[in-house]
């Protein structure tokens, strides 16, 4: 795929969540959750061949430190963490036939640029996910973090961007505000933006009805920046300016335990494969591949814990045992 030689370097902002998961009205002890958690441990899971840092609020009032033992054994720099005197960002995530009910019952405070270590104001990261679960990245903040790292590519989870929450209630919404603030994001990182969500976040941001006709809408938009909607079971189709909609199969797993995470896995691991390649539309299918692959593992385990090596991924590629 044209590899870098040089290891790459990437930072995951975001919140770290409390996951409460309730599975057909059994409710499971929390565990580490959010964007971050799984993109990093899933990467970190998948290769060593990767610099991992966080950036990240934490809350001490109910966090249970012993959940980051998890993420301090694998390797990932967590120098970018700052604890404050608040409850932490905590979900339940309720779970039936494949859908669910999010709700939130405490958030940490807002990310600050003011607070990201000055050592890694020195790094040069390679890509940077801005992975909210609920609104804690502004406009301000991404303004800041494109004017300290130019050359970064910016991975964005769509999620936490246009999350509608009320008392506590999370909902997907098409709400103007939010959308319009999502474009002047989405503009102010052009070429360099890789972009993900799922079908309803990505119908949503387009205001499209079909998926079909949503990705054709990204497929027009006047920058290179590159659109993935994730389908589930269904897959995933990916489009960027002046180039055919690819269609990613999903794969078959051992079994579905827990959903939670499957997107954050797939972003994390197709990041990593695009910043190491030629960054061509074949090579890009390619990461997807190993993208989708990786995704299918992480549901068969609760957690942050379904994750990979690379080589179990290719595996599972080569076998080419796909959902139909």
């Amino acid at each position: 795929m044209g590899y870098q030689e040089k290891v790459p370097s990437i930072f995951f902002i975001g919140h770290l969540a409390i996951d409460t998961i309730i599975r057909f009205q059994k409710e499971h002890d929390p565990t580490l959750g959010g964007s971050v958690s799984f993109g990093s441990l899933s990467l970190r899971t998948y290769t060593n061949d990767v610099n991992i840092n966080i950036i990240s609020n934490l809350g001490r009032l109910n966090f249970d430190k012993s959940l980051l033992d998890l993420v301090k054994n694998k390797d990932i720099d967590l120098k970018g963490l700052k604890w404050t005197e608040t409850n932490n960002t905590n979900f339940v995530l309720d779970y039936f036939n494949h859908s669910r009910t999010l709700t939130l019952k405490s958030r940490s405070p807002n990310l600050e640029f003011k607070d990201i270590p000055k050592n890694y104001l020195n790094k040069s990261p390679d890509i940077i996910v801005l992975a909210p679960l609920c609104n804690e990245i502004s406009y301000e903040y991404i303004s800041e973090i494109l004017k300290q790292f130019p050359d970064a590519y910016i991975g964005i989870e769509l999620q936490g961007f246009v999350r509608k929450i009320k008392n506590g209630h999370v909902s997907l919404i098409r709400d103007e505000k939010i959308i319009s603030n999502m474009e002047k994001i989405i503009n102010l990182i052009g070429d360099r933006l890789i972009i993900k969500g799922s079908e309803e976040e990505m119908k949503i941001l387009s205001g499209k009805d079909d998926i079909f006709e949503a990705m054709n809408h990204f497929r027009y938009i006047e920058f290179k920046g590159i659109f993935i909607m994730t389908l589930g079971e269904a897959g995933s189709l990916i489009v960027k300016r002046g180039k055919e909609i690819l269609k990613i199969p999903a794969f078959q797993s051992s079994g579905v335990v827990d959903e939670t995470g499957a997107g954050d896995v797939y972003f994390a691991i197709f990041l990593y494969e695009f910043i190491r390649s030629d960054k061509s539309w074949k090579n890009i299918e390619k990461a997807a591949y190993l993208a989708s692959s990786a995704a299918s593992f992480n549901v068969e385990a609760t957690g942050p814990y379904g994750f990979e090596t690379k080589e179990k991924v290719l595996v599972r590629v080569n076998k080419r045992n796909y959902i139909t």
